[in-house]
């Protein structure tokens, strides 16, 4: 679902940027939160079996460099390959953040691939629902299981461009825009950017943003690229507000040739 503004509407809450970062593979907690700031980014997540908010008092926590008070931090289920863990955690994270119900799910089919495990993936978010979570959910590019967790109650669906960390960029365009084309709520893509270009394919294509961490943190330079991703979320969003051109098999002249000076 496409809005006509430039704002992001989620879960009820509106929001400026259209990029979503993660928090993960940073070499510190200082480059953690100068590339989050150079992303523009106001949504942030977090996988709460790899990074500390608050379970280990003991450690340093994500909090202190991207705090709450300027990002709503989004807890994920990254690691679970079933929808119990998936839930469990989710729960989790909503007592750690102190009741907040937006939440992305995440239910990994292998550890090799990390594609998702859509039968544990439906499972776990007609539960989280019920329990009144606001679920964003990490999907398969098909249109169809794509409108069941739509039809399910998600506030957003996450299909992936290509897999996890592959930096493969998008891979099925079309299936993209079918699901695009019947979603009415919110579709971002979700896993396999690897650079500025693909941020703004996906965007051209209509989504309502895009979400990643591989393709910024494992960058030679993560600040400057979290920087080029937040330039071309903005590009491909304007690119789509404008309507590109049709495609032709024929030439067509820049200059008009009525009332040309001959």
């Amino acid at each position: 679902m496409a809005n006509s503004t430039s704002d992001f509407t989620l879960a009820g809450k509106t929001y400026s940027s259209r990029l979503l970062v993660g928090s993960g593979k940073y070499r510190d907690l200082e480059q953690t939160r100068l590339a989050t700031e150079a992303s523009g980014a106001e949504i942030i997540t977090v996988a709460i079996r790899r990074v500390n908010i608050g379970q280990d008092v003991n450690a340093p926590s994500l909090l202190d460099a991207v705090p709450p008070s300027r990002y709503t931090i989004l807890p994920n289920s990254a690691g679970c390959y079933n929808a119990e863990d998936a839930i469990y955690t989710l729960r989790l994270g909503r007592e750690l953040l102190d009741g907040q119900t937006l939440t992305k799910l995440e239910v990994l089919g292998d550890e090799k691939s990390l594609y998702p495990n859509m039968p544990e993936t439906i499972k776990a978010a007609k539960t989280l629902v019920k329990e009144g979570f606001d679920v964003m959910v990490y999907c398969s590019d098909d249109p169809i299981q794509a409108k069941i967790l739509e039809d399910i109650g998600c506030v957003a669906v996450m299909p992936l461009a290509s897999l996890i960390g592959s930096g493969m960029g998008i891979l099925n365009p079309w299936n993209l825009a079918l699901i695009i084309e019947r979603a009415t709520v919110p579709i971002l893509v979700d896993a396999g950017v690897g650079t500025a270009s693909d941020a703004a394919i996906a965007m051209e294509l209509g989504c309502d943003g895009v979400l990643m961490n591989s393709a910024i943190a494992g960058a030679q330079d993560p600040v400057r690229m979290a920087r080029a991703m937040k330039l071309a979320v903005e590009a491909g969003r304007e690119a789509f507000l404008a309507g590109r051109i049709p495609k032709r098999f024929a030439a067509s002249p820049s200059s008009p040739m009525a009332g040309r000076v001959v």
